[in-house]
């Protein structure tokens, strides 16, 4: 049995605050024994092979998502949604629709609003991939909800990730891998930022893959505790130079709205307000910020196989 397997069968008898402890205690060991290949691997610059370059000559691509795992993340998506917009930007929203009740309401307003919603796996457990026919049996589910919420995008809970198996899904894209993040259940990245194709077989169409770029906010906020942007900074400014995809995934579930403290597991939203500032600014009229769809159907139509 895998130690992904052992955590996850351990992890409904531990208290959250011994999780958290010992995620922490591990994610400072891998930050020291990966800090040749994180936050940044030199080998995932490297453009896929006729890479056209991104709509209207922009240097870079602005990808934001946000993977809302609780109901507590679910209920906050309309305001980050208010943050976001008030600064000019769009993302998507993904919501897990068998771990609690995920609102019409809410998502009738993120897509009213030039927003996307995709599907975040079931139930947010680590079961996905662990037989054939348990993702089979899911990805039937998955397809239903992809059609009730006209959806088209998908990313697995804790970034697990089969990408044959994910042929299965009735989707144009999937983000549930990324270039380089030692700290995840299943660490190996796949070494670009760049989105690529997984093509499809005799029996199964393929998909886009859009990996995320830019460490996620639980990481570093909740499990290593920086209390500032400096590592978004310094990775974005790595993808703007060599013109790749800067995809970052955040959840409402540890922004804090309200005092904008930082403990436990919450953090002050002004960081992710800072971040967008930032862009705004530093990188003015030089980033496409496109919804994951749009990405997609670009590379699709520039067939971008993987690099």
């Amino acid at each position: 049995m895998h130690l992904r397997q052992i955590y996850y069968l351990l992890k409904p008898l531990m208290p959250r605050r011994l999780q958290l402890a010992l995620r922490r205690g591990y994610a400072v060991y891998l930050r020291g024994k990966h800090k040749d290949v994180w936050p940044i691997d030199q080998r995932a610059a490297k453009a896929p092979e006729g890479w056209p370059g991104w709509p209207d000559g922009k240097r870079f691509a602005l990808v934001l998502t946000h993977d809302a795992d609780t109901a507590g993340g679910h209920d906050r998506c309309v305001e980050l949604m208010k943050l976001e917009k008030s600064l000019g930007f769009r993302s998507s929203f993904n919501m897990v629709p068998r771990r609690y009740g995920v609102a019409p309401r809410v998502r009738n307003i993120l897509v009213e609003n030039g927003f996307e919603v995709g599907v975040h796996g079931l139930y947010h457990d680590g079961k996905y991939f662990e037989s054939r026919e348990e993702f089979s049996e899911r990805a039937t589910l998955i397809n239903y909800y992809l059609r009730d919420w006209c959806a088209v995008g998908y990313r697995s809970p804790s970034m697990l990730h089969n990408l044959d198996w994910i042929r299965e899904l009735n989707i144009e894209y999937d983000s549930s891998t990324f270039d380089t993040d030692p700290f995840e259940p299943q660490p190996e990245g796949v070494c670009t930022i760049y989105p690529f194709t997984v093509p499809g077989t005799d029996r199964e169409k393929g998909y886009i893959e859009l990996p995320y770029t830019l460490p996620q906010d639980f990481l570093l906020f909740v499990l290593l505790r920086h209390r500032d942007i400096r590592i978004w900074k310094q990775k974005l400014e790595w993808i703007v130079r060599n013109g790749g995809m800067a995809l970052l995934n955040t959840h409402p579930d540890y922004m804090s709205f309200d005092d904008g403290m930082q403990s436990g597991e919450k953090y002050p939203a002004q960081y992710y307000r800072e971040f967008l500032e930032y862009v705004k600014t530093t990188y003015a009229g030089q980033y496409w910020n496109a919804l994951p769809k749009d990405v997609a159907r670009y590379v699709q139509d520039c067939k971008v196989i993987q690099p």
